[in-house]
């Protein structure tokens, strides 16, 4: 880590940033003369700072603020080491970090130290995930009242319609799409196909599928960070909010998984279309977890705008082949790549918490050699099935009162969650709707 410094000694300071709860990086500016220390030794800031709500404000009554004097955790690099940030004017560098109790233990708080969790379950089967993700987002015009499609740099118009996989949609925005690659390039983010999607200004790129999901987590948030930032040098907004049109689709951060064996064979692969019986209970596993775990997959006032039938996100709990109106989709194609799509996740997720509750969920399944119901045919949204939560309040409860979910988070994650997104739901209310999205455009 402290060779990349020496490498890059344009790099006068540096951040050091660690995702909350929300999936907000937070941390310091430190002066790169002072970078070896932090590598060192890491650094150090309230535990209760991975648990704040949207607006950064502490959590009411939480006992990791004064109940316990606030006490420090300890923060240090993770395996990422520093990684250039190119959406800021000056040279500057992220060191990204994770958090440890003061006894070394980690902090079961930390999103990325409970997808670790998750992960290790894996390894003591000596199982392998193998994950990729779909990032959906809009390119918005915030300079106004209203929302709208940025003026395309090239043309100098506002096309205000959907363009469904538009290569002129693409080209109208080069410029921002070329210097995004070269950052992912930069940033060792393995970015792969861009595509414009059916929203004002939406597009999705699929980061390419990897056999290490917590760097894939990483890629993902980082990607997050990246795109926000770079857009307003390019002088628009850019937000993976899951609805920020009344009247187009939303957007999703789908997920692709299988899971390899020690001897890197996919589990999946029954040598033809079905896929093996260790699939369909990874299937069932997060079938039976998606109503509980609701609440990471949507975690947001405006997430549940999304949700709702007919428009492109799923809102029943079933799974299919080759179908994208269900909420898991077995994708068609060589059966050595034969994998598993779940599609209810909103961009506004913390991708940390998001695939912590995917695989936690798919291994309960295998452990417990659970059944699916029959995969459906046609269109999901015009058959009755059991249903996802539709609001806020009520994924909240569910997420509380599962059984189901304690086999995949911590108590101290669950508390925490669960007091910021009761404290979010009681000022939310207080807020208009445009305000609301003022909130949701920049952070999430």
């Amino acid at each position: 880590m402290k060779n990349y410094l020496r490498k890059h000694p344009e790099v006068r300071t540096i951040r050091v940033a660690a995702a909350d709860l929300n999936g907000q990086p937070r941390g310091k500016r430190v002066p790169s003369r002072f970078a070896d220390k932090v590598v060192e030794d890491g650094t150090r800031f309230p535990l209760s700072v991975l648990n704040l709500d949207i607006w950064g404000e502490d959590i009411d009554d939480s006992p990791l603020v004064f109940e316990s004097g606030d006490a420090d955790g300890v923060l240090k690099p993770t395996e990422r080491g520093f990684v250039p940030m190119p959406w800021l004017e000056a040279p500057t560098a992220l060191l990204p970090i994770w958090m440890f109790r003061e006894d070394g233990r980690p902090y079961e708080g930390d999103p990325r130290q409970t997808l670790k969790t998750v992960l290790d379950r894996f390894k003591d089967k000596g199982l392998t995930p193998v994950v990729a993700v779909e990032l959906e987002f809009f390119l918005i015009d915030d300079s106004g009242r209203n929302l709208q499609v940025p003026i395309s740099p090239r043309s100098s118009k506002r096309r205000k319609a959907a363009e469904t996989m538009s290569i002129r949609a693409l080209d109208s925005f080069d410029t921002f799409f070329t210097d995004l690659y070269d950052a992912c390039e930069a940033m060792d983010i393995p970015a792969d196909t861009a595509i414009s999607e059916a929203g004002l200004g939406q597009f999705e790129i699929n980061l390419m599928h990897g056999d290490d999901a917590l760097r894939a987590a990483d890629d993902a948030w980082l990607f997050k960070l990246l795109v926000k930032g770079l857009a307003r040098r390019h002088g628009f907004a850019a937000s993976f909010m899951a609805k920020p049109y009344e009247d187009y689709a939303g957007s999703g951060l789908h997920t692709h998984f299988s899971i390899v064996d020690k001897n890197g064979a996919n589990i999946f692969d029954d040598g033809g279309p079905r896929g093996t019986a260790l699939m369909r209970h990874a299937v069932a596993g997060c079938l039976n977890a998606m109503h509980d775990c609701s609440l990471i997959f949507a975690p947001h006032q405006n997430s549940f705008d999304r949700m709702v039938p007919g428009a492109h996100a799923p809102s029943g709990l079933s799974w299919a082949y080759e179908n994208r109106t269900a909420a898991i989709r077995i994708p068609s194609g060589n059966s050595a790549a034969r994998r598993i799509e779940h599609r209810v996740a909103g961009g506004d997720v913390n991708p940390y918490l998001m695939l912590a509750a995917i695989l936690g969920a798919a291994l309960n399944g295998i452990e417990d050699g659970v059944e699916p119901p029959e995969p459906i045919t046609g269109n999901a949204y015009a058959l009755d099935l059991p249903r996802i939560p539709t609001t806020w309040g009520e994924a909240i409860d569910a997420f509380e009162k599962s059984t189901i979910v304690p086999r995949i988070f911590s108590a101290e994650l669950i508390r925490n969650l669960v007091s910021t997104k009761r404290q979010e739901l009681f000022y939310m209310a207080e807020l208009s709707p445009n305000e609301q999205v003022e909130i949701y455009l920049d952070t999430v």
